[in-house]
Protein backbone atom coordinates (compact mmCIF):
# COMPACT_ATOMS: atom_id res chain seq x y z
CA UNK A 1 0.00 0.00 0.00
CA UNK A 2 1.27 3.49 -0.88
CA UNK A 3 2.01 5.73 2.08
CA UNK A 4 0.90 9.31 1.53
CA UNK A 5 1.23 12.29 3.84
CA UNK A 6 -2.08 13.78 4.94
CA UNK A 7 -3.38 16.29 2.43
CA UNK A 8 -3.51 19.85 3.73
CA UNK A 9 -6.14 22.39 2.77
CA UNK A 10 -3.46 24.52 1.10
CA UNK A 11 -3.17 21.88 -1.60
CA UNK A 12 -5.10 22.24 -4.83
CA UNK A 13 -7.90 19.79 -5.58
CA UNK A 14 -9.05 19.14 -9.14
CA UNK A 15 -12.64 18.00 -9.77
CA UNK A 16 -13.79 16.62 -13.10
CA UNK A 17 -17.40 15.92 -14.00
CA UNK A 18 -18.60 19.01 -12.11
CA UNK A 19 -21.71 19.35 -14.27
CA UNK A 20 -22.83 15.88 -13.19
CA UNK A 21 -24.98 14.92 -10.22
CA UNK A 22 -22.17 13.98 -7.81
CA UNK A 23 -19.55 16.44 -9.05
CA UNK A 24 -21.90 19.39 -8.75
CA UNK A 25 -22.47 18.53 -5.09
CA UNK A 26 -18.89 17.61 -4.31
CA UNK A 27 -17.48 21.03 -5.15
CA UNK A 28 -19.42 22.99 -2.49
CA UNK A 29 -18.59 20.29 0.08
CA UNK A 30 -14.89 20.71 -0.66
CA UNK A 31 -15.16 24.49 -0.46
CA UNK A 32 -17.02 24.21 2.85
CA UNK A 33 -14.19 22.03 4.15
CA UNK A 34 -11.68 24.75 3.25
CA UNK A 35 -10.04 23.25 0.15
CA UNK A 36 -8.84 25.14 -2.90
CA UNK A 37 -10.72 23.77 -5.89
CA UNK A 38 -10.07 23.76 -9.62
CA UNK A 39 -12.77 22.51 -12.01
CA UNK A 40 -12.01 20.85 -15.33
CA UNK A 41 -14.76 21.37 -17.91
CA UNK A 42 -14.95 21.22 -21.66
CA UNK A 43 -16.98 24.43 -21.79
CA UNK A 44 -16.63 26.91 -18.93
CA UNK A 45 -19.91 28.62 -19.82
CA UNK A 46 -21.74 25.53 -18.55
CA UNK A 47 -20.89 26.70 -15.03
CA UNK A 48 -22.47 30.11 -15.54
CA UNK A 49 -25.38 29.38 -13.20
CA UNK A 50 -23.52 27.64 -10.37
CA UNK A 51 -23.61 29.47 -7.03
CA UNK A 52 -19.98 28.58 -6.27
CA UNK A 53 -18.61 29.59 -9.68
CA UNK A 54 -16.65 32.58 -8.34
CA UNK A 55 -15.06 30.50 -5.56
CA UNK A 56 -13.25 28.04 -7.82
CA UNK A 57 -10.66 28.11 -10.58
CA UNK A 58 -12.03 26.87 -13.89
CA UNK A 59 -9.91 25.45 -16.71
CA UNK A 60 -11.26 24.27 -20.04
CA UNK A 61 -9.88 20.88 -21.06
CA UNK A 62 -11.05 17.61 -22.57
CA UNK A 63 -9.87 14.17 -21.44
CA UNK A 64 -10.19 12.96 -25.04
CA UNK A 65 -7.65 15.60 -26.09
CA UNK A 66 -4.55 14.91 -23.96
CA UNK A 67 -2.77 18.08 -25.07
CA UNK A 68 -5.33 20.11 -23.05
CA UNK A 69 -4.69 18.30 -19.76
CA UNK A 70 -1.27 19.52 -18.52
CA UNK A 71 -2.52 23.01 -17.68
CA UNK A 72 -5.51 21.61 -15.81
CA UNK A 73 -3.37 19.22 -13.72
CA UNK A 74 -0.46 21.57 -13.02
CA UNK A 75 0.04 22.00 -9.27
CA UNK A 76 -2.79 19.60 -8.34
CA UNK A 77 -2.33 17.40 -5.28
CA UNK A 78 -5.45 15.23 -5.68
CA UNK A 79 -7.73 14.81 -8.69
CA UNK A 80 -11.29 13.48 -8.61
CA UNK A 81 -12.19 11.47 -11.69
CA UNK A 82 -15.98 11.60 -12.04
CA UNK A 83 -16.23 11.20 -15.80
CA UNK A 84 -18.14 8.59 -17.74
CA UNK A 85 -20.01 8.62 -21.02
CA UNK A 86 -23.50 7.34 -21.70
CA UNK A 87 -25.11 9.04 -24.67
CA UNK A 88 -28.23 8.15 -26.56
CA UNK A 89 -28.59 4.96 -24.53
CA UNK A 90 -25.21 3.72 -25.78
CA UNK A 91 -22.20 2.91 -23.60
CA UNK A 92 -19.00 4.16 -25.22
CA UNK A 93 -16.59 1.81 -23.45
CA UNK A 94 -13.66 2.40 -25.80
CA UNK A 95 -13.98 6.15 -25.43
CA UNK A 96 -14.14 5.81 -21.65
CA UNK A 97 -11.00 3.65 -21.66
CA UNK A 98 -9.16 6.19 -23.82
CA UNK A 99 -10.22 9.05 -21.59
CA UNK A 100 -9.05 7.27 -18.44
CA UNK A 101 -5.68 6.42 -20.03
CA UNK A 102 -5.13 10.03 -21.08
CA UNK A 103 -6.01 11.29 -17.62
CA UNK A 104 -3.81 8.77 -15.78
CA UNK A 105 -0.81 9.57 -18.00
CA UNK A 106 -1.28 13.34 -17.70
CA UNK A 107 -1.71 13.12 -13.91
CA UNK A 108 1.55 11.17 -13.59
CA UNK A 109 3.40 13.66 -15.79
CA UNK A 110 2.08 16.57 -13.70
CA UNK A 111 3.11 14.96 -10.41
CA UNK A 112 -0.42 14.57 -9.04
CA UNK A 113 -0.33 12.83 -5.66
CA UNK A 114 -3.54 10.81 -5.95
CA UNK A 115 -6.60 10.14 -8.07
CA UNK A 116 -9.97 9.50 -6.42
CA UNK A 117 -12.39 7.67 -8.68
CA UNK A 118 -16.07 7.01 -8.09
CA UNK A 119 -17.17 3.82 -9.80
CA UNK A 120 -20.03 1.37 -9.42
CA UNK A 121 -20.61 -1.37 -6.88
CA UNK A 122 -20.53 -4.63 -8.84
CA UNK A 123 -18.99 -8.10 -8.73
CA UNK A 124 -16.25 -8.17 -11.41
CA UNK A 125 -16.90 -11.90 -11.87
CA UNK A 126 -20.65 -11.46 -12.28
CA UNK A 127 -22.86 -11.14 -15.35
CA UNK A 128 -22.49 -7.38 -15.74
CA UNK A 129 -24.24 -4.91 -18.00
CA UNK A 130 -22.06 -3.03 -20.55
CA UNK A 131 -22.32 0.09 -18.41
CA UNK A 132 -21.12 -1.60 -15.20
CA UNK A 133 -18.36 -3.43 -17.07
CA UNK A 134 -17.15 -0.13 -18.52
CA UNK A 135 -17.12 1.52 -15.08
CA UNK A 136 -14.95 -1.26 -13.66
CA UNK A 137 -12.61 -1.07 -16.64
CA UNK A 138 -12.19 2.66 -16.12
CA UNK A 139 -11.02 2.07 -12.56
CA UNK A 140 -8.61 -0.64 -13.72
CA UNK A 141 -7.03 1.67 -16.33
CA UNK A 142 -6.60 4.46 -13.80
CA UNK A 143 -4.89 2.02 -11.40
CA UNK A 144 -2.50 0.92 -14.14
CA UNK A 145 -0.99 4.42 -14.14
CA UNK A 146 1.77 5.64 -11.85
CA UNK A 147 -0.48 7.75 -9.62
CA UNK A 148 -2.03 6.01 -6.55
CA UNK A 149 -5.78 5.61 -6.96
CA UNK A 150 -8.56 5.44 -4.41
CA UNK A 151 -11.46 3.74 -6.15
CA UNK A 152 -14.83 3.90 -4.48
CA UNK A 153 -17.38 1.45 -5.81
CA UNK A 154 -20.73 2.86 -4.81
CA UNK A 155 -24.18 1.36 -4.75
CA UNK A 156 -27.11 3.18 -6.32
CA UNK A 157 -27.11 6.74 -5.03
CA UNK A 158 -30.21 8.06 -3.25
CA UNK A 159 -30.74 11.80 -3.05
CA UNK A 160 -33.06 14.52 -4.27
CA UNK A 161 -32.45 14.76 -7.98
CA UNK A 162 -30.66 11.42 -8.42
CA UNK A 163 -31.93 9.12 -11.17
CA UNK A 164 -32.77 6.41 -8.63
CA UNK A 165 -34.75 8.75 -6.39
CA UNK A 166 -36.61 10.35 -9.29
CA UNK A 167 -37.49 6.98 -10.81
CA UNK A 168 -38.85 5.75 -7.47
CA UNK A 169 -40.66 9.02 -6.91
CA UNK A 170 -42.45 9.13 -10.24
CA UNK A 171 -43.37 5.46 -10.32
CA UNK A 172 -44.76 5.61 -6.79
CA UNK A 173 -46.57 8.91 -7.16
CA UNK A 174 -48.21 8.02 -10.47
CA UNK A 175 -48.97 4.31 -10.29
CA UNK A 176 -51.21 2.48 -7.83
CA UNK A 177 -50.55 -0.90 -9.46
CA UNK A 178 -47.07 -2.04 -10.46
CA UNK A 179 -46.28 -4.84 -12.90
CA UNK A 180 -42.84 -5.87 -11.62
CA UNK A 181 -40.27 -7.59 -13.89
CA UNK A 182 -37.51 -9.70 -12.36
CA UNK A 183 -35.16 -6.75 -11.87
CA UNK A 184 -37.53 -5.41 -9.21
CA UNK A 185 -36.41 -8.28 -6.99
CA UNK A 186 -32.63 -8.06 -7.34
CA UNK A 187 -30.78 -7.26 -4.11
CA UNK A 188 -28.89 -3.98 -4.00
CA UNK A 189 -27.31 -1.75 -1.38
CA UNK A 190 -28.27 1.86 -2.16
CA UNK A 191 -26.28 4.64 -0.52
CA UNK A 192 -27.35 8.19 0.29
CA UNK A 193 -25.74 11.06 -1.59
CA UNK A 194 -24.69 12.51 1.78
CA UNK A 195 -22.69 9.41 2.68
CA UNK A 196 -21.22 9.24 -0.83
CA UNK A 197 -19.90 12.77 -0.44
CA UNK A 198 -18.71 11.95 3.10
CA UNK A 199 -16.47 9.21 1.70
CA UNK A 200 -15.18 11.31 -1.19
CA UNK A 201 -14.22 14.26 1.03
CA UNK A 202 -12.92 12.26 4.01
CA UNK A 203 -10.62 10.27 1.71
CA UNK A 204 -8.51 13.41 1.29
CA UNK A 205 -7.47 13.14 4.94
CA UNK A 206 -7.20 9.34 4.92
CA UNK A 207 -3.82 8.42 3.39
CA UNK A 208 -4.43 4.71 4.02
CA UNK A 209 -7.20 4.80 1.41
CA UNK A 210 -4.65 5.32 -1.39
CA UNK A 211 -4.21 2.31 -3.62
CA UNK A 212 -7.43 0.73 -2.36
CA UNK A 213 -10.67 -0.43 -3.92
CA UNK A 214 -13.37 0.48 -1.40
CA UNK A 215 -16.92 -0.79 -1.68
CA UNK A 216 -19.49 1.60 -0.25
CA UNK A 217 -23.20 1.03 0.22
CA UNK A 218 -25.91 1.80 2.70
CA UNK A 219 -26.50 -0.37 5.79
CA UNK A 220 -29.60 -2.00 4.29
CA UNK A 221 -29.84 -4.66 1.58
CA UNK A 222 -33.00 -4.05 -0.42
CA UNK A 223 -34.75 -5.15 -3.55
CA UNK A 224 -35.97 -2.41 -5.85
CA UNK A 225 -39.52 -3.44 -4.93
CA UNK A 226 -38.61 -2.78 -1.26
CA UNK A 227 -37.38 0.69 -2.21
CA UNK A 228 -40.71 1.48 -3.88
CA UNK A 229 -42.64 0.17 -0.88
CA UNK A 230 -40.53 2.23 1.52
CA UNK A 231 -41.09 5.41 -0.48
CA UNK A 232 -44.82 4.68 -0.58
CA UNK A 233 -44.86 4.21 3.21
CA UNK A 234 -43.04 7.50 3.77
CA UNK A 235 -45.57 9.28 1.54
CA UNK A 236 -48.54 7.48 3.07
CA UNK A 237 -49.51 5.67 -0.15
CA UNK A 238 -50.80 2.13 -0.68
CA UNK A 239 -49.39 0.37 -3.72
CA UNK A 240 -49.92 -3.14 -5.14
CA UNK A 241 -47.05 -5.08 -6.73
CA UNK A 242 -47.60 -7.91 -9.20
CA UNK A 243 -44.41 -9.85 -10.09
CA UNK A 244 -43.87 -11.18 -13.62
CA UNK A 245 -41.08 -13.65 -14.60
CA UNK A 246 -39.43 -11.49 -17.28
CA UNK A 247 -36.45 -9.12 -17.25
CA UNK A 248 -37.13 -6.65 -20.15
CA UNK A 249 -34.76 -3.79 -19.21
CA UNK A 250 -35.28 -1.77 -22.39
CA UNK A 251 -39.06 -2.12 -22.26
CA UNK A 252 -38.96 -1.12 -18.58
CA UNK A 253 -36.84 1.93 -19.39
CA UNK A 254 -39.28 2.99 -22.10
CA UNK A 255 -42.17 2.57 -19.64
CA UNK A 256 -40.42 4.79 -17.10
CA UNK A 257 -39.87 7.29 -19.91
CA UNK A 258 -43.61 7.28 -20.73
CA UNK A 259 -44.87 7.70 -17.17
CA UNK A 260 -42.23 10.14 -15.99
CA UNK A 261 -40.09 12.99 -17.35
CA UNK A 262 -36.93 10.85 -17.00
CA UNK A 263 -35.44 9.95 -20.37
CA UNK A 264 -35.06 6.22 -21.02
CA UNK A 265 -31.36 6.69 -21.85
CA UNK A 266 -30.70 7.85 -18.30
CA UNK A 267 -32.60 5.07 -16.58
CA UNK A 268 -31.58 2.15 -18.82
CA UNK A 269 -28.07 1.70 -17.28
CA UNK A 270 -29.63 1.63 -13.81
CA UNK A 271 -32.17 -1.03 -14.79
CA UNK A 272 -29.56 -3.08 -16.68
CA UNK A 273 -27.35 -2.94 -13.59
CA UNK A 274 -30.12 -4.58 -11.56
CA UNK A 275 -29.67 -7.75 -13.57
CA UNK A 276 -27.00 -8.77 -11.03
CA UNK A 277 -26.80 -8.12 -7.29
CA UNK A 278 -24.72 -5.12 -6.22
CA UNK A 279 -23.72 -5.77 -2.62
CA UNK A 280 -20.84 -4.76 -0.38
CA UNK A 281 -18.62 -7.77 0.26
CA UNK A 282 -15.73 -6.04 2.06
CA UNK A 283 -15.50 -4.29 5.44
CA UNK A 284 -12.65 -2.03 4.28
CA UNK A 285 -14.86 1.09 4.21
CA UNK A 286 -15.76 0.60 7.87
CA UNK A 287 -12.12 0.03 8.79
CA UNK A 288 -10.83 3.13 6.97
CA UNK A 289 -13.74 5.48 7.70
CA UNK A 290 -15.26 4.49 11.07
CA UNK A 291 -16.32 8.08 11.72
CA UNK A 292 -18.88 8.10 8.88
CA UNK A 293 -22.40 7.46 10.19
CA UNK A 294 -24.32 5.56 7.54
CA UNK A 295 -27.90 6.48 6.69
CA UNK A 296 -30.40 3.74 5.97
CA UNK A 297 -32.57 3.86 2.88
CA UNK A 298 -35.69 5.14 4.63
CA UNK A 299 -33.75 8.02 6.22
CA UNK A 300 -32.15 8.86 2.86
CA UNK A 301 -35.61 9.04 1.27
CA UNK A 302 -36.95 11.20 4.11
CA UNK A 303 -34.02 13.59 3.77
CA UNK A 304 -34.45 13.77 0.01
CA UNK A 305 -38.13 14.58 0.44
CA UNK A 306 -37.31 17.13 3.14
CA UNK A 307 -34.92 18.93 0.81
CA UNK A 308 -37.48 18.74 -1.94
CA UNK A 309 -40.24 20.19 0.24
CA UNK A 310 -38.00 23.00 1.49
CA UNK A 311 -38.08 24.48 -2.00
CA UNK A 312 -34.92 23.31 -3.75
CA UNK A 313 -35.72 25.51 -6.72
CA UNK A 314 -32.82 27.59 -5.46
CA UNK A 315 -30.44 24.80 -6.52
CA UNK A 316 -31.37 25.15 -10.19
CA UNK A 317 -27.85 26.49 -10.79
CA UNK A 318 -27.04 22.93 -12.01
CA UNK A 319 -28.64 23.92 -15.29
CA UNK A 320 -26.28 25.74 -17.67
CA UNK A 321 -27.74 29.04 -18.82
CA UNK A 322 -25.43 29.90 -21.68
CA UNK A 323 -24.27 27.63 -24.47
CA UNK A 324 -20.71 27.32 -25.68
CA UNK A 325 -21.53 29.63 -28.56
CA UNK A 326 -22.60 32.35 -26.16
CA UNK A 327 -26.24 32.14 -27.28
CA UNK A 328 -29.20 31.82 -24.95
CA UNK A 329 -31.77 29.08 -25.37
CA UNK A 330 -35.12 30.95 -25.23
CA UNK A 331 -36.98 27.98 -23.73
CA UNK A 332 -36.04 24.93 -21.72
CA UNK A 333 -38.05 22.25 -19.95
CA UNK A 334 -36.22 20.08 -17.41
CA UNK A 335 -36.83 17.98 -14.35
CA UNK A 336 -34.54 18.75 -11.41
CA UNK A 337 -34.83 17.66 -7.80
CA UNK A 338 -38.11 15.97 -8.82
CA UNK A 339 -39.63 19.27 -9.97
CA UNK A 340 -41.17 20.17 -13.31
CA UNK A 341 -39.34 23.25 -14.52
CA UNK A 342 -40.01 25.62 -17.40
CA UNK A 343 -37.42 28.31 -18.01
CA UNK A 344 -37.59 31.15 -20.50
CA UNK A 345 -34.87 33.72 -21.02
CA UNK A 346 -33.60 36.52 -23.23
CA UNK A 347 -30.61 38.84 -23.34
CA UNK A 348 -31.16 42.58 -22.84
CA UNK A 349 -28.83 45.54 -23.36
CA UNK A 350 -29.81 46.88 -19.95
CA UNK A 351 -28.40 46.86 -16.44
CA UNK A 352 -29.48 44.12 -14.00
CA UNK A 353 -30.86 46.79 -11.67
CA UNK A 354 -33.18 48.15 -14.36
CA UNK A 355 -34.44 44.69 -15.26
CA UNK A 356 -34.91 43.92 -11.56
CA UNK A 357 -37.02 47.07 -11.19
CA UNK A 358 -39.26 45.88 -14.01
CA UNK A 359 -40.16 42.47 -12.61
CA UNK A 360 -40.39 43.47 -8.94
CA UNK A 361 -43.17 45.84 -10.02
CA UNK A 362 -45.45 43.00 -11.12
CA UNK A 363 -48.87 42.35 -9.62
CA UNK A 364 -51.40 44.50 -7.81
CA UNK A 365 -52.89 47.32 -9.88
CA UNK A 366 -50.15 46.98 -12.47
CA UNK A 367 -51.10 43.38 -13.20
CA UNK A 368 -48.93 40.67 -14.76
CA UNK A 369 -48.27 42.40 -18.09
CA UNK A 370 -49.92 39.77 -20.28
CA UNK A 371 -53.31 38.02 -20.40
CA UNK A 372 -54.39 39.60 -17.12
CA UNK A 373 -57.86 38.16 -17.73
CA UNK A 374 -56.38 34.65 -17.47
CA UNK A 375 -54.72 35.53 -14.17
CA UNK A 376 -58.08 36.91 -12.97
CA UNK A 377 -59.90 33.69 -13.93
CA UNK A 378 -57.29 31.64 -12.08
CA UNK A 379 -57.81 33.88 -9.05
CA UNK A 380 -61.58 33.36 -9.08
CA UNK A 381 -61.13 29.59 -9.48
CA UNK A 382 -58.87 29.64 -6.44
CA UNK A 383 -61.49 31.56 -4.46
CA UNK A 384 -64.15 29.00 -5.35
CA UNK A 385 -62.12 26.17 -3.81
CA UNK A 386 -61.27 28.13 -0.67
CA UNK A 387 -58.00 29.72 -1.79
CA UNK A 388 -56.74 33.26 -1.33
CA UNK A 389 -57.60 34.42 -4.86
CA UNK A 390 -55.95 37.28 -6.72
CA UNK A 391 -57.39 40.21 -4.81
CA UNK A 392 -54.79 40.61 -2.09
CA UNK A 393 -52.77 42.94 -4.31
CA UNK A 394 -49.48 44.26 -3.01
CA UNK A 395 -48.38 46.55 -0.19
CA UNK A 396 -46.43 49.00 -2.37
CA UNK A 397 -46.48 49.39 -6.19
CA UNK A 398 -42.70 49.16 -6.49
CA UNK A 399 -41.16 47.91 -3.25
CA UNK A 400 -41.21 44.26 -2.17
CA UNK A 401 -40.22 42.62 1.08
CA UNK A 402 -39.55 38.98 1.85
CA UNK A 403 -42.57 37.36 3.49
CA UNK A 404 -45.27 39.68 2.21
CA UNK A 405 -48.14 38.69 -0.08
CA UNK A 406 -48.30 39.55 -3.77
CA UNK A 407 -51.73 38.64 -5.17
CA UNK A 408 -51.87 34.85 -4.76
CA UNK A 409 -48.10 34.57 -4.26
CA UNK A 410 -45.88 34.92 -1.20
CA UNK A 411 -42.50 36.64 -1.61
CA UNK A 412 -40.04 33.96 -0.56
CA UNK A 413 -36.73 35.55 -1.57
CA UNK A 414 -35.43 38.86 -2.85
CA UNK A 415 -31.86 39.51 -3.95
CA UNK A 416 -31.64 43.23 -4.81
CA UNK A 417 -30.78 43.77 -8.44
CA UNK A 418 -30.64 40.04 -9.11
CA UNK A 419 -33.59 37.79 -8.22
CA UNK A 420 -37.18 37.43 -7.03
CA UNK A 421 -38.72 34.12 -5.88
CA UNK A 422 -42.48 33.83 -5.36
CA UNK A 423 -44.23 30.85 -3.78
CA UNK A 424 -47.82 30.16 -4.88
CA UNK A 425 -50.47 30.19 -2.14
CA UNK A 426 -53.28 29.20 -4.50
CA UNK A 427 -54.86 25.78 -4.03
CA UNK A 428 -52.96 23.28 -6.22
CA UNK A 429 -52.16 19.54 -6.08
CA UNK A 430 -48.52 20.30 -5.39
CA UNK A 431 -46.22 23.23 -4.69
CA UNK A 432 -45.44 25.99 -7.19
CA UNK A 433 -42.92 28.80 -7.47
CA UNK A 434 -42.23 31.61 -9.92
CA UNK A 435 -38.65 32.86 -10.14
CA UNK A 436 -37.40 35.82 -12.16
CA UNK A 437 -33.74 36.73 -12.41
CA UNK A 438 -31.56 39.43 -13.95
CA UNK A 439 -28.13 37.83 -14.39
CA UNK A 440 -25.20 40.06 -15.48
CA UNK A 441 -23.25 38.68 -18.44
CA UNK A 442 -19.53 39.05 -19.26
CA UNK A 443 -20.35 41.22 -22.30
CA UNK A 444 -22.21 43.78 -20.17
CA UNK A 445 -25.71 42.63 -21.07
CA UNK A 446 -28.27 41.12 -18.69
CA UNK A 447 -29.93 37.73 -18.95
CA UNK A 448 -33.62 38.02 -18.06
CA UNK A 449 -34.72 34.56 -16.90
CA UNK A 450 -38.23 33.46 -15.93
CA UNK A 451 -38.64 30.07 -14.28
CA UNK A 452 -41.89 28.30 -13.38
CA UNK A 453 -41.46 25.41 -10.94
CA UNK A 454 -44.00 22.82 -9.87
CA UNK A 455 -43.60 19.94 -7.41
CA UNK A 456 -46.57 17.67 -8.19
CA UNK A 457 -48.23 15.57 -5.51
CA UNK A 458 -49.51 12.28 -6.82
CA UNK A 459 -51.23 11.72 -10.15
CA UNK A 460 -53.53 14.77 -9.75
CA UNK A 461 -50.44 16.96 -9.57
CA UNK A 462 -49.03 15.64 -12.83
CA UNK A 463 -52.40 15.98 -14.58
CA UNK A 464 -52.69 19.55 -13.28
CA UNK A 465 -49.24 20.47 -14.59
CA UNK A 466 -49.71 19.00 -18.06
CA UNK A 467 -53.21 20.52 -18.40
CA UNK A 468 -51.65 23.97 -17.91
CA UNK A 469 -48.56 23.25 -19.99
CA UNK A 470 -50.01 24.65 -23.29
CA UNK A 471 -51.35 27.74 -21.52
CA UNK A 472 -47.94 28.51 -20.02
CA UNK A 473 -46.45 29.07 -23.45
CA UNK A 474 -48.78 31.98 -24.19
CA UNK A 475 -48.77 33.50 -20.70
CA UNK A 476 -45.07 33.25 -19.90
CA UNK A 477 -43.81 34.05 -23.41
CA UNK A 478 -45.95 37.17 -23.47
CA UNK A 479 -44.98 38.05 -19.92
CA UNK A 480 -41.27 37.79 -20.74
CA UNK A 481 -41.64 40.00 -23.84
CA UNK A 482 -43.56 42.65 -21.94
CA UNK A 483 -41.13 42.55 -19.04
CA UNK A 484 -38.39 43.38 -21.55
CA UNK A 485 -40.50 46.27 -22.90
CA UNK A 486 -41.17 47.55 -19.39
CA UNK A 487 -37.46 47.37 -18.53
CA UNK A 488 -36.59 49.37 -21.66
CA UNK A 489 -39.23 51.94 -20.77
CA UNK A 490 -37.81 52.24 -17.24
CA UNK A 491 -34.30 52.68 -18.68
CA UNK A 492 -35.54 55.43 -21.03
CA UNK A 493 -37.36 57.17 -18.20
CA UNK A 494 -34.33 57.00 -15.95
CA UNK A 495 -32.17 58.41 -18.74
CA UNK A 496 -34.61 61.27 -19.29
CA UNK A 497 -34.69 62.16 -15.62
CA UNK A 498 -30.97 61.76 -15.38
CA UNK A 499 -30.50 64.14 -18.32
Amino acid sequence: MNALAPIHHDNLILVTGVTGYVGGRLVPRLLQAGYRVRCLVRDSSRLAGYSWRDQVEVIEADVLHPETLPAALQGVSTAYYLIHGVKGGQVHAERDRTAAKHFADAAAAAGVGRIIYLGELADPQGDLSPYLRSRLETGEILRQGRVPVTEFRAGMIVGSGSVLFEMIRYLTERQVLWICPRWFYTLAQPISIRNTLDYLVTALETPASAGQIIEIGGPTRLRYADMLRTYAEVRGFRRLLIPVPVYTPRLSALWVHLVSPIQWQHVLPLIEGLHAESLVTSLLAQDLFPQIEMLDFRTAVELALENFNRGLVETHWSDALVSSAGDVAPYRFTVEEGMMIERRQMLLDLSPETVFQAYTGLGGERGWLYMDWAWAIRGWMDKLVGGVGLRRGRRDPDDLRVGESLDFWRVEAIEPGRRMLLRAEMVTPGKAWLEIESVPQPDGRTLLSLGAYFAPKGLPGFLYWYSLFPVHKFIFDGMLRNLARRARAIAAENQTHGG
